[in-house]
């Protein structure tokens, strides 16, 4: 997935998903809290099937509070005519969502995240000195 989008959550607590994006992440896909980052992370129904694997596969006495904080913050989402979805006051309040938000495509996976903390991370992380760095750090 990629891009970047800008949206607002309305008074009920709907978020208006990108056609583009409901493209890649199909008809169901599932919303969580994100496990490195003060986001939400959304994943189509395959990403989903991938993630829970991989979760699986861990031994269940490490995993333990993986797995409770992913699958009790996970919703099941399928966006309605407008192409909205519901996002629990929980999750919400997790990733400080208030109103101004930006959805961004992170390759298999997007996340949505509070406007201000995106800016905030687009200032800090991705300077050209930073992304220089990790570049060269990861051998790209």
């Amino acid at each position: 997935m990629t891009g970047q989008y800008q949206h607002n959550i309305d008074a009920k607590g709907r978020l208006f998903i990108p056609a583009k994006l409901r493209e890649e992440l199909g008809e169901t896909f599932y919303v969580t809290v994100s496990l490195t980052d003060p986001c939400l992370t959304v994943y189509s129904e395959g990403g989903w099937e991938q993630l829970t694997e991989k979760i699986e596969s861990l031994p269940q006495a490490k995993s333990r509070t993986v797995r409770r904080y992913v699958y009790s913050n996970a919703v099941k989402c399928e966006p309605d005519a407008q192409g909205r979805i519901l996002l629990p006051q929980k999750l919400r309040q997790y990733a400080g969502l208030e109103k101004d938000v930006v959805i961004a495509g992170v390759s298999s996976r997007a996340e949505i995240w509070n406007a201000d903390k995106w800016a905030a991370l687009e200032n800090e992380e991705f300077s050209p000195e930073n992304l220089a760095a990790l570049t060269e750090e990861l051998g790209i």
